[in-house]
């Protein structure tokens, strides 16, 4: 989950729900590739936080911090279950979408290379797969490397939206650099009002995008049942942001 401090208490947005937001961002660019690489592209953008362990049931306290407060992304530790989970997910779809996905993994995990000899097989696994799946489809490192920067930069991009960290008084923040090596920034001179691009990177001169929110107002919770329920009973809103040209 993505837990942000609201003025009501807590306000949550899924992980999947992010990468959702993620491939609508994504689906504005022109098309780069040919369609089946480009529809790939876009799976491989909407479902690459998928798999997520399924705390939500029955007791147990993984969806929380010590303190009982909704625990977010950022403070649980790296689940080599999901990560196995969601490679295997994408070889149903395909040596392509397997092939992004596991660049991403390598992205995000990676830097935990030396913690465990667990963790390290694990990675060496993912780099001799790219090798194999790149040969297969006859692909250079760089292209492959070019179309998963386009997956980075929206899942960035999209995380800045969900985390609301987008910076006051008009400042200018880096979102990651494209598929065509170019460095992208934004900014919002305005507050509440329009988020500029530059360069501007979509098809169309402005573009609107959303994800759903659910907002807690109980602060603590037992245990993963009751913040759960709490959840499946949450109101719900759609955050929206127009993007658009300088």
């Amino acid at each position: 989950m993505i837990v942000n401090s609201a003025p009501a208490g807590w306000q949550i947005i899924y992980q999947q729900a992010h990468a959702l937001l993620a491939m609508q961002l994504a689906w504005h660019w022109p098309p780069t590739l040919p369609p089946d690489q480009w529809v790939g592209l876009l799976a491989a953008v909407a479902q690459h936080d998928d798999e997520q362990q399924a705390w939500h049931g029955r007791g147990g306290h993984y969806g929380l911090t010590a303190a009982g407060a909704p625990a977010n992304f950022t403070q649980k530790e790296f689940s080599l279950a999901q990560a196995t989970d969601v490679l295997a997910a994408a070889r149903f779809q395909g040596r392509w979408r397997s092939l992004l996905t596991s660049l991403h993994l390598s992205c995000l995990y990676e830097g935990l290379r030396g913690q465990s000899r667990e963790i390290d097989d694990f990675l060496d696994d993912l780099r001799a797969r790219q090798q194999r799946w790149r040969r297969a489809l006859k692909l250079t490192k760089a292209a492959a490397q070019q179309a998963y920067d386009l997956l980075h930069w929206a899942d960035r991009l999209s995380l800045i939206l969900c985390r609301h960290e987008i910076p006051e008084m008009g400042r200018t923040l880096e979102i990651y650099h494209g598929p065509d090596g170019r460095s992208y920034h934004l900014r919002q001179p305005v507050p509440n009002g329009p988020v500029l691009v530059e360069p501007w990177p979509f098809q169309a001169a402005e573009i609107e995008v959303s994800v759903e929110a659910s907002t807690l107002t109980q602060l603590q919770f037992r245990d993963d049942a009751e913040l759960a329920a709490a959840l499946r009973a949450a109101p719900v809103e759609v955050l929206r942001w127009t993007l658009k040209r300088l």
